[in-house]
């Protein structure tokens, strides 16, 4: 066998598709293109493995070559399952890389629904591993809610920066999204401010030399974008739509681009911006 890495693996690297829940994303919208059937009928996480790492002795099914072929116009699945070839391994020299990305070109992967993401892309694939965490939005029900307190103690005291940007549960903007969402219990606010406290005895758990490593915080301006950014390189995107609540939002993957600056570096600017003018809890 080879010990030059297959096609596939690199090409899922370099459109950051490699994890499984955006693959599948990526798989199922190529799929929708060809032939409705063929939504949901991706490859296992262990099967994708067992394709990345080299050990196929033969190709997958037809259907599976099919929609691997149309996510990677140009390659066959002969191509795909063999060998990478060197110009791919050799990244393009600066003048002719990405030369068709647009400012699009860090989306990627799109979803209708954080629940639809959440759902591809569990919180503990996307935080697990993550050495900085910076998050701003409404109540951070991603990070406070669906993902486990034993577990988020551990990640920072393991050394994880977390900051958190939560809308002011004291101020003006939270009511008016809650007349917007048609709420006339405090319904977020009560939720914000318990997801604050949440964070904030979490923080007072930790050891000593851990405990600046966990940031809080609130803002008291209109409510447009929930942005989750991971190791300065992953950025999880929901823009505030009139009357929906968060979790029926659409959300966007941006992976940011070493090439040219793209939406990735506008939200981090957007999310930098409010930290800045925030209020430490």
């Amino acid at each position: 066998m080879s010990s030059r890495p297959i096609l596939l693996q690199i090409l899922l690297r370099q459109r950051h598709w490699h994890r499984y829940g955006l693959f599948r994303a990526a798989y199922d919208e190529a799929a929708r293109r060809i032939d409705r059937g063929l939504v949901g009928t991706a490859p296992s996480r262990a099967q994708l493995h067992r394709w990345t790492s080299g050990e196929l002795k033969r190709l997958p099914y037809t259907d599976h070559c099919r929609v691997l072929e149309h996510m990677f116009p140009g390659w066959t699945a002969d191509q795909l399952f063999g060998p990478c070839p060197d110009d791919v391994l050799t990244p393009p020299a600066p003048a002719d890389a990405h030369r068709d990305d647009g400012p699009m070109a860090d989306v990627v992967a799109v979803f209708p629904t954080r629940a639809d993401f959440t759902g591809a892309v569990p919180p503990h694939d996307l935080f697990d591993a993550a050495a900085d965490i910076r998050a701003v939005g409404l109540s951070l029900n991603l990070i406070c809610q669906q993902y486990p307190d034993q577990r988020l103690h551990g990640l920072i005291e393991r050394g994880t920066t977390l900051r958190c940007l939560f809308l002011d549960p004291d101020g003006e903007a939270i009511r008016a999204r809650e007349r917007e969402e048609g709420y006339t219990d405090r319904h977020l606010t009560t939720l914000t401010r318990l997801n604050i406290e949440v964070l904030a005895r979490l923080r007072a758990r930790l050891p000593d030399a851990a405990r600046d490593r966990l940031s809080i915080a609130v803002y008291d301006e209109t409510l447009r974008f929930g942005i989750v950014l991971v190791d300065d390189s992953t950025c999880v995107l929901q823009p505030y739509l009139p009357q929906a609540r968060g979790v029926d939002s659409p959300t966007f993957v941006l992976h940011r681009s070493s090439e040219r600056p793209g939406l990735y570096n506008t939200f981090e600017r957007i999310y930098t911006e409010l930290w800045e003018r925030s209020r430490p809890v």
